[in-house]
């Protein structure tokens, strides 16, 4: 490839990267305006952690973009929504496992809210604290507490309306505690004091006829996606394109005037999120089928909610009417960069069983024919070529329809396989250690990152871009070997093998390699 058209493939990438915006942060409008149960990313992977190999680790993050000084109220999870993780193991789209959190949240001081005592004796009124804390909070004490968020954990098996439902425990009750947000270091002396607080939060539980333990943690995190985003806005202010022989290397030597990876290209650097982190054990999930799960994450609101006119902090609205599924998750970037934005709500409330509905988005997607449209003539007349089109031409879109609905046979297609999007994990594939995973997962000849599940340390940005512009048309390296899946041809994709890239640098080191995986948060003072 000669340097003008490489040139030519960066403009092209520029379009790209513009609809790229964060995976599920902000996704489709009606979500916006509840941020409270706005998902941002999914995670589902065989569990890394010594010892722990007979475990999945399921992740759902929700509450995009938190300013760890977000304070005084932080970010509590909405007290009438229902949060839930569900689990297809027989491919026939229909959730077998559903595991549902309810949370509620109280004031401290028997409920009351801590008060103080103001002003002069013989005019002194005892007036409540506008704080969350009034004082340092650490593992050895909760005094000092001013909110408590607790929850629930039903398992349902079967339909999720339907189903057999029980009630998880642990430690004799039915009630888990979530940690405080890290306000900051004064409060709780330190990151390391802060992360030995939220460790107490980390619950076993014992699932129905199942011999092997669990675990539960819900609380604030250090947001574990990266993406360039205020450069991508501004008109695109980077080529788009790996500008080193390899990521990371610092040499120059890839494409001319492409960007380099670098961690200051992150504008989620300095965000938080709020995880919902289960590990499970594989025997006591993959049902009868054949070891691959398709699982995704939800959330639900009543469907009528009327507002308090005389508002309490126990009861600001009133709910009623069944509960309603208004946000979904399970691959990564689909409803940012495949669902229409009219149909983003739409598929957002919709259940993988109906995703026929949505298939014209897959095997006809409109992205990569827009930027076609829009800079075609302008590149032929740049290079003085007579390109026929820089979009795949493979119709219907079988790679993506593999990539995004059915998975790769043999590595992440459930044992029936009906159409639908789902984030799929084949259990059976043994997992890496963090320092040994490929961020490009299997493009990364690395089976067991995404699209076969998704870890924290899978770059999906760079992977997405590359898959929509048609990178599984071209060879991609299989136990070392360059391999061409058979999904579409070479001549199919102009610009499927070029490394795409938004310049922010990703990998597993980044994170923990013990459960719940993802780093202590910021702390809101340091």
């Amino acid at each position: 490839m000669n340097i003008q058209t490489q040139f030519a493939i960066a403009a092209l990438a520029s379009a790209i990267a513009v609809s790229v915006s964060a995976s599920s942060h902000r996704e489709a409008p009606s979500v916006t305006q509840t941020p409270t149960i706005d998902s941002t990313d999914f995670y589902a992977f065989n569990s890394y952690e010594e010892g722990r190999e007979d475990y999945v680790t399921l992740i759902a993050n929700y509450i995009p973009l938190q300013d760890a000084y977000g304070g005084p109220n932080y970010f509590a999870m909405h007290p009438r929504a229902h949060y839930v993780i569900h689990i297809d193991n027989d491919g026939d789209a229909l959730e077998d496992i559903s595991f549902v959190f309810d949370f509620d949240a109280s004031l401290g001081a028997n409920g009351e809210g801590v008060a103080l005592p103001i002003g002069p004796e013989g005019n002194q009124r005892t007036v409540k604290v506008p704080l969350k804390n009034v004082g340092p909070v650490s593992r050895d004490t909760q005094a000092n507490a001013n909110f408590f968020e607790n929850y629930s954990v039903s398992l349902v098996q079967g339909e999720m309306r339907s189903g057999m439902r029980t009630p998880l425990s642990a430690n004799g009750t039915t009630t888990f505690a979530k940690p405080l947000d890290f306000i900051g270091t004064k409060t709780f002396g330190s990151e390391q004091g802060y992360e030995q607080y939220a460790q107490q939060f980390v619950y076993t539980t014992i699932l129905p006829n199942c011999a092997l333990p669990a675990k539960v943690f819900v609380g604030q995190r250090k947001d574990p996606f990266v993406v360039n985003l205020g450069k991508t806005f501004d008109l695109v202010n980077y080529v788009p394109v790996e500008g080193d022989s390899a990521p990371g290397t610092g040499d120059g030597n890839g494409f001319p005037g492409g960007i380099t990876q670098a961690s200051s290209n992150d504008d989620l650097a300095d965000k938080n999120v709020t995880s919902i982190a289960l590990e499970v054990p594989k025997s006591c999930i993959v049902g009868s089928g054949n070891g691959v799960i398709g699982t995704w994450t939800t959330a639900r609101l009543p469907q009528a909610t009327i507002l308090n006119p005389n508002a309490t902090f126990d009861k600001p609205a009133v709910s009623g009417g069944a509960m309603t599924q208004v946000s979904r998750l399970g691959n990564p970037l689909v409803n940012e960069l495949v669902i229409g934005i009219g149909d983003k709500d739409k598929f957002s409330s919709s259940h993988p069983s109906q995703d026929g509905q949505f298939a014209d988005y897959v095997t006809h997607p409109s992205l990569p024919e827009l930027l076609n449209i829009l800079f075609l003539d302008a590149v032929n007349a740049t290079l003085g070529t007579s390109l026929p089109t820089l979009a795949p031409t493979n119709f219907p879109r079988t790679d993506l329809v593999t990539a995004f609905l059915t998975g790769f046979s043999g590595v992440n297609q459930l044992a029936q396989v009906t159409p639908s999007e789902m984030l799929r994990l084949n259990t059976a594939i043994a997992a890496v250690p963090a320092d040994a995973q490929s961020p490009f997962g299997v493009a990364g000849d690395d089976l067991a990152g995404f699209p076969n599940g998704r870890r924290p340390g899978d770059d999906v940005v760079d992977i997405a871009l590359r898959v929509v512009m048609g990178a599984l048309c071209h060879p991609i390296p299989v136990n070392g070997e360059a391999t061409n899946l058979g999904l579409c041809e070479e001549a199919d994709a102009n610009v499927g093998n070029v490394p795409f890239t938004d310049g922010a640098p990703l990998d597993a080191r980044m994170m923990t390699s013990a459960f719940p995986y993802l780093a202590t948060p910021l702390p809101g003072s340091n």
